[in-house]
């Protein structure tokens, strides 16, 4: 596609991340009647290790994901100052590189374009290096970009797989070990035993700024892992991320009503609200895919699925408003330790999006973990409605 060369094809998709790559895999399993085409500047997936609970993936839907597992566990931890638990629930996690195989066997040779995308419309785009794709559907899977227009905590990190020499001893996931110092927000480090002596290890911060000092928490990773015991001979892997905590925003703004072009993913504003993680919404919306793609209103209808996942994500974006609007920093571990003691099921639903009437109530009963002060001025707000 070099020059001014078009091309053409019945669904282009502009970006190769979670979503992007889900909807190619999800499209060319159940319509490989159509032409799908798939641009993404740098490798399909990226450097990342995405972890999910079985119960954020509907049994309809495993089909998609479970080909791209290479990890699995029957059980994790959770450590804070005063109190610590296993929970007995299965967790999973995929990997950049087996999203990126599979997309490769799935889609034909030359239907995954290295290339940018400089200019994206409903029925076409342009590419960095020059040339036109032409399409009867644009699916924008770019990721989030910029949210001006949001009201944000964040949510950052580093994580390393460490190679340590005689093992690490971890048996199963730490989802968060909070018994660490308390810095930048609430700090906690997440623990995944790859094999006997490959550990992943996190350092992760809900912050006030998205600013990250990736050097800096290299150093906190390996001060944890001295702290530990371990004698690490090599990080043979490395990604950082910073996740939007939203607060408050109008979803109108987000994605305007004029804006015709589809969007998938975090840049639909699908996502859960308090935790940034995307992984169920994509599997969702990828698995969807096949059947809404041949609508004269396809992009509306996108938007409208999403506008309504916003609008159910209105408890969590309150959560999110009394984690950084009313808990002080140093102390908004609390309100995860409280929230661990509470019943498996109900935390599971919780990470699915899917709390139920009784779940928020239980959740809010109680002495709140924050001042009730701060934490009835946060919720007096109400712009996270």
């Amino acid at each position: 596609m070099a020059g001014q060369s078009i091309d053409k094809c019945d669904i282009a998709i502009v970006g190769g991340g979670l979503a992007g790559g889900l909807a190619a895999l999800a499209l060319a399993r159940q319509r490989p009647d159509l032409d799908v085409r798939l641009v993404e500047p740098g490798p399909v997936g990226g450097n990342h290790v995405w972890s999910f609970f079985d119960s954020d993936i509907a049994k309809d839907d495993r089909w998609l994901v479970a080909p791209l597992v290479r990890y699995h566990w029957p059980r994790y931890d959770v450590a804070f100052p005063s109190h610590q638990r296993t929970l007995r629930m299965g967790y999973k996690s995929i990997t950049g590189e087996a999203l990126a195989e599979a997309v490769a066997a799935a889609l034909p040779e030359g239907h995954v374009i290295v290339d940018k995308a400089k200019h994206v419309a409903p029925d076409h785009l342009l590419l960095a290096r020059g040339g036109r794709l032409s399409a009867k559907r644009v699916i924008d899977a770019r990721g989030a970009g910029k949210f001006p227009k949001l009201d944000c905590g964040w949510q950052k990190f580093v994580g390393q797989a460490l190679t340590v020499t005689g093992g690490h001893g971890v048996e199963h996931p730490v989802v968060m070990d909070a018994t660490v110092e308390q810095q930048d927000g609430y700090r906690f480090v997440y623990l995944l035993p790859f094999d006997a002596e490959t550990l992943f290890v996190e350092d992760t911060y809900y912050s006030d700024d998205p600013d990250l000092d990736a050097s800096l928490i290299r150093e906190r990773i390996a001060t944890y892992a001295a702290a530990q015991g371990w004698d690490v001979a090599a990080t043979t892997r490395e990604e950082s991320g910073v996740l939007p905590v939203v607060i408050a925003g109008d979803f109108d703004r987000l994605w305007p009503a004029s804006d015709r072009t589809a969007r998938i993913g975090v840049r639909a504003g699908m996502f859960h609200a308090t935790t940034g993680y995307s992984l169920a919404h994509a599997v969702r919306t990828a698995t969807a895919l096949p059947s809404l793609v041949d609508r004269s209103d396809f992009a509306e209808v996108l938007r409208d699925r999403a506008r309504a996942s916003w609008r159910r994500q209105r408890f969590y974006r309150m959560l999110g408003a009394m984690l950084f609007r009313a808990a002080e920093p140093d102390a908004r571990y609390r309100i995860f330790e409280r929230f661990y003691r509470l019943s498996p099921r109900l935390i599971a639903r919780f990470y699915a999006g899917r709390s139920t009437t009784a779940d928020k109530l239980r959740l809010l009963s109680g002495k709140p973990p924050v001042p009730i002060g701060r934490a009835i001025t946060a919720l007096a707000k109400r712009d996270w409605l």
